[in-house]
């Protein structure tokens, strides 16, 4: 098995401990009604840099030698490890080139500059970025901080599952999302090792079983732990930007295998939802890729034993992504319908169309008013609206009262 020891995540938190915010456990009322026993959320989106990522970023940097740190680092990154990386750089003295995606959120490319890291765009993807970082590291002698797949980094990430044992020893179930896998293996290795843990239950993985939460779209471990090692997937496109990684490490891969109890996928509905539950209920403002934890918890609530800690792993959103995936999560949740409608082309027809909505209960977002079209009839206009509701039910009331007016609906 790949080591990365109790004792490395134990140095790794003397190293962090001026660095790091230990942030809060807050419990989610709603997530425990759907568990079924206590679930809380550790609030690693409001970590500095807005992320679980300066913890390994920083312990890794901070081991290297005076010489290498004046070399300069290069890391690889769709937002979080670079902002972690260039702002572990800057109070260690080093100078750091972060390569990141060309669709790279603009909040976080700002955040990065703004750490005094100089920003480079060789692709669309994270691999892209990898192997431009590794290029770069060879050709001028800068040291690749790898986002995932370095002991250093892991034993960081590690300090985050010493912070949940010291504010939950209770905690029976531990959810992470993952990307290349740095989080939950780290996570993993400190919950198996810490002697709180050990020896109640007769189990390769301790007492507290880790699981990993992958968006379907770019699920690279459980292919992987099907084949039996690393392997390599086509990445289809998923707003979990943060955790869209085609492969995993070697070393990650291998502490994965031998400490996590299993790693789910998620949808794209869940995710949404997962985020709209955080922002509305929790008040927490968390990322897609952060939000992966407790989508796991949406679509798999009968895979996880409470007490429940899912982290919620970053939270830097671009404010235009965050009003689409809203709407995305207002639609899974049937409180957001887009509907075109058919009516007869004639003076007050829009008018009473909208005054049965106003009956119903229904807020008009945008209305679009179309008469002329091939698929229409002379006498015919079509109508295509955004509408919010107040839930699944409220909407199929409201489809089937303009079904019933005789109404002809279309959705999407």
């Amino acid at each position: 098995m790949a080591v990365v020891s109790f004792d490395d995540i134990l140095a790794a938190r003397e190293l962090l401990r001026e660095v790091v915010v230990p942030t809060p456990l807050i419990r989610s009322r709603v997530l425990s009604e759907i568990v079924g026993g206590p679930v809380l959320l550790k609030c690693e989106n409001l970590q500095r840099t807005g992320s679980f990522k300066i913890r390994g970023a920083y312990v890794r940097i901070a081991r290297l030698s005076e010489a290498e740190r004046a070399r300069g680092v290069v890391a690889a990154s769709a937002g979080n490890h670079a902002q972690g990386v260039a702002l572990a750089a800057s109070m260690l003295g080093s100078k750091a080139t972060v390569f990141m995606p060309a669709g790279a959120p603009l909040p976080k490319v700002a955040a990065t500059r703004g750490y005094g890291a100089d920003v480079v765009f060789p692709g669309p993807t994270v691999d892209d970025c990898l192997v431009a970082a590794q290029e770069y590291a060879d050709e001028r002698g800068a040291v690749l901080i790898h986002p995932f797949d370095h002991a250093d980094v892991v034993a960081g990430q590690g300090t985050l599952g010493l912070e949940i044992l010291d504010q939950c020893p209770e905690v029976r179930t531990i959810v992470a999302p993952v990307g290349g896998g740095g989080l939950v293996s780290g996570i993993a290795a400190a919950v198996a090792a810490d002697p709180r843990t050990r020896g109640a239950e007769a189990t390769g993985a301790g007492r507290v079983p880790v699981v990993g939460a992958q968006a379907k779209r770019a699920a690279a471990f459980p292919a992987s732990l099907a084949a039996g090692r690393p392997v390599r997937i086509q990445l289809e496109p998923t707003m979990a930007d943060g955790i869209a990684v085609g492969r995993p490490g070697d070393l990650t891969f291998a502490l994965v295998r031998d400490l996590v109890r299993s790693v789910v996928t998620v949808s794209e509905e869940s995710v949404s939802q997962a985020l709209l539950l955080c922002l509305e209920r929790a008040k927490q403002v968390v990322e897609p890729a952060g939000a992966a934890g407790v989508a796991a918890l949406l679509e798999h609530s009968y895979a996880f034993e409470p007490p429940v800690v899912a982290v919620l792993s970053g939270g830097n959103i671009d404010p235009l992504l965050l009003a689409k995936v809203l709407r995305h999560g207002l639609a899974g949740a049937g409180r957001y319908l887009v509907v075109r409608c058919r009516l007869k082309d004639r003076p007050g027809a829009l008018v009473t169309l909208l005054g049965e909505l106003a009956e119903l209960g229904v807020n008009v977002l945008d209305v679009m008013h179309e008469r002329v079209a091939a698929r229409l009839h002379v006498e015919e206009a079509e109508v295509l609206m955004h509408l919010e509701t107040r839930g699944s039910a409220h909407s199929e009331d409201v489809i089937g009262r303009l079904r019933d007016k005789g109404y002809t609906l279309t959705f999407g």
